[in-house]
């Protein structure tokens, strides 16, 4: 028999969806695409969804921006509304911030789909921080997902630009003193400041073409890089597995969880339409950014209670914090003709600038610290990390004083205490604060691991006290299952590394600040109890008084 004739016939598609399925699956390949992608292996935990909810509410902003896009005209040219809101009739205003007020008022649906889209910004930005901080407290930057915390690094930074590029668009007082604040910080630059505003506003302040150059960057430039990282990030999420949170069974070489197909994809799919549905409601019940309020922009005036969205907060903030002079010193100095607005020149970039720095490059940081060049894929509880736990907590701290500073003027109004106090208490938390946190934090954690070395001992108290039959009183403690004591002892404890010399004999200057670093993060610690300490803690006659009061049973 000829090997033509032994040959299995061609798969023949019976319905017409099929044909076409079976057609472009044979030239592009998709099935076994879809078939490797659908076994991917995603362990299940709440905390995983801020991911998710980002990607979603970066899909809702693409829809809703692409409907504002047919109606909204980024000119700045002079026009005189004639639009239906009654109490601007006749103003003079700029073409972009008349075209907003038609798509609030004239445009059905129109005020609808803005709110969307403002909300949608705020969630995504909101869900990336949120996201990137239980990645951070759990330690998943860790090797192999270093460039992938870089990738949601860079993430973060372009949704803040995406957010105050969209900000800015609708000419209205508001956002127009926001681009005055931006003008401010570029003109603060030594030497090159003011060029740099005059190419940017196309003009001296604030120009002519600055609304048309923004819309470019929010429309086209700043979405497409995002989509890019989006791409990048999910495309090493593929490559190097999920992390999973300790359990038994769960190790660096396993994924425990569900397939992506169908379990996930039908999960993803419905909880796409809830983040929309919270998106909507707000949307729809939640006034956000009222410019028919504000008026048009004009250099002349500046409002009071005023503030950016919430993520650009922190800079206002520390625009606010920093003094006029130090001492005797004015912040403000002239060196070789130019003058030095450090005032506003620190405030602005410095603050940002560590803030950025620190998180890009603290999973190389803490890699040279503990000498860890293993593949993580299993997850730290933030207990069992105390000082990077605290690391965090300081950090987040530092960020709300200056995000809380960006509205010192309502907090003094508001809870009627002077501005000035507010200023200075502000001031000292910028300091103080994170040291507090650092401290409070980190002791915090560590108490909480020496109740879990207690419970996994000893049990769960009950408080319950029994006699036992030669006398002695004892609370009787409640065991725990093998699950749970598992959680509370499956963890790495790294010690201390002193320093170590090199291939040469000589302990290098860099190794001793490494050693030095190490004892930082490691000298407070907890160690897990170990089986021994177990075995002889769970043999001490307890059992039996827990098995004789687990077996009562009530009789009447």
């Amino acid at each position: 028999m000829s090997a033509a004739s032994t040959a299995e016939p061609a798969f023949v598609a019976k319905t017409k969806a099929g044909r076409i399925t079976d057609f472009v699956d044979s030239r592009v390949g998709g099935s076994g695409i879809l078939r490797e992608f659908g076994r991917k292996v995603f362990p299940d935990h709440w905390s995983f969804m801020f991911g998710e909810v980002a990607l979603y509410s970066f899909v809702i902003l693409l829809l809703s921006g692409t409907f504002l896009t047919f109606f909204f005209d980024p000119s700045m040219a002079e026009t005189h509304y004639d639009g239906g809101y009654i109490p601007l009739k006749g103003v003079e205003m700029s073409v972009a911030y008349s075209s907003s007020l038609n798509i609030s008022f004239d445009i059905r649906g129109g005020l609808f789909m803005r709110q969307v889209h403002h909300w949608a910004a705020l969630l995504f930005v909101a869900s990336i921080a949120v996201h990137m901080l239980r990645v951070f407290f759990t330690g998943a930057f860790r090797r192999p997902r270093e460039m992938n915390w870089v990738v949601g690094s860079v993430l973060l930074i372009l949704a803040m630009a995406a957010g105050f590029t969209g900000y800015s668009l609708p000419d209205d007082l508001l956002s127009g003193n926001g681009l005055r604040i931006i003008d401010g910080v570029i003109k603060s630059i030594p030497v090159i400041g003011t060029y740099i505003s005059f190419f940017l506003f196309g003009g001296e302040f604030p120009g002519t073409a600055i609304i048309s150059r923004l819309y470019m960057l929010h429309i086209l430039l700043v979405p497409a890089l995002i989509l890019l990282m989006i791409v990048l990030h999910l495309f090493m999420v593929v490559v190097h597995k999920h992390t999973q949170y300790p359990g038994p069974g769960r190790n660096d070489n396993n994924v425990v969880g569900y397939p992506l197909g169908p379990v996930y994809a039908a999960k993803a799919g419905g909880f796409f339409f809830i983040v929309f549905g919270v998106i909507a409601l707000m949307a729809a019940f939640f006034t956000i950014n009222p410019i028919w309020n504000y008026g048009p922009y004009d250099p002349s005036p500046v409002s009071a209670g005023t503030q950016p969205d919430w993520y650009i907060g922190f800079v206002d903030g520390a625009l606010r914090l920093m003094p006029g002079t130090l001492g005797n010193w004015h912040v403000e100095q002239i060196f070789f003709g130019h003058v030095f607005t450090f005032n506003v020149l620190l405030p602005a970039l410095v603050p940002a600038g560590i803030l950025f720095t620190v998180m890009f490059t603290y999973p190389w940081i803490e890699r040279w610290i503990t000498k860890d060049d293993r593949e993580h894929h299993v997850l730290d509880r933030p207990r069992n990390a105390p000082t990077r736990t605290a690391i965090g907590v300081a950090g987040f701290i530092w960020y709300c004083v200056m995000w809380a500073a960006a509205g010192s003027d309502l907090i003094a109004t508001h809870f009627h205490v002077s501005l000035n106090d507010v200023t200075y208490w502000l001031r000292a938390l910028f300091f103080v604060g994170p040291i507090i946190g650092f401290i409070v934090a980190k002791r915090v954690a560590l108490a909480l691991q020496r109740k879990d070395r207690e419970i996994a001992l000893h049990g769960r108290e009950t408080g319950r006290i029994v006699r036992l039959p030669h006398g002695e009183f004892i609370e009787v403690h409640a065991p725990l299952d093998e699950y749970k004591r598992y959680k509370l002892v499956g963890f790495e404890s790294p010690q201390v590394i002193p320093a170590l010399p090199n291939e040469h004999g000589v302990v290098t200057r860099k190794e001793k600040r490494r050693a030095f670093l190490s004892r930082w993060f490691f000298e407070d610690r907890v160690a897990p109890a170990t089986p021994a300490e177990l075995e002889a803690a769970h043999g001490h006659g307890h059992e039996a008084v827990e098995a004789a009061e687990g077996s009562k049973s009530l009789t009447h």
